[in-house]
């Protein structure tokens, strides 16, 4: 069931689905709770491309892992978001940052990958890792989460509050 219907998406809420089958694709990472936000200065935007590296800014980029190599980079920041539910309802239980530039004009892009993947596991693991993020990207994560759905927001850890204010 997804709690936001609107035009630009909303985030993911689990599937309610309780078991996993002990056959082929045992261990394999279930997503379904698990949104990408797009963070482009001072605005925040949910891109769900962003989970097989295929958000709006992301498209036909090639990618590097040496910032020198993109000198007119933007700076883009892709916080993954991760779902849950407790007894007053759905809330945002796992919130991380990653760190990216791109030079749309050029073509060419930095992150660096494996930060990005092991970030998304941190995410499904409840963490919270915004503290890289500055007081605008900050504010504009925070708007968006609190747009989208309040009651969640309210539901979600003093920490990820705390990291947000």
């Amino acid at each position: 069931m997804d709690i936001f219907d609107n035009k630009k998406g909303g985030f993911t809420i689990m599937s309610g689905k309780t078991d996993v089958h002990g056959g082929f694709g045992q261990g394999v990472l279930d997503l379904n709770a698990v949104s990408s936000v797009i963070i482009d200065g001072d605005e925040a935007y949910i891109d769900m491309g962003a989970l097989h590296a295929k958000s709006s800014v992301e498209k036909g980029i090639k990618w590097t892992t040496n910032k020198e190599e993109v000198p007119n980079g933007k700076p883009y920041w892709l916080i993954w978001v991760t779902v849950d539910r407790n007894e007053n309802g759905p809330y945002y239980a796992g919130a991380t940052a990653c760190y990216m530039e791109i030079d749309r004009e050029a073509r060419r892009g930095y992150k660096i990958l494996a930060d990005h993947v092991n970030r998304m596991d941190y995410s499904m693991k409840r963490r919270i890792m915004l503290d890289e993020l500055g007081e605008k990207e900050k504010a504009a994560l925070k708007k968006l989460l609190i747009d989208n759905n309040a009651a969640m927001f309210e539901n979600s850890s003093e920490e990820l509050k705390r990291k947000l204010s």
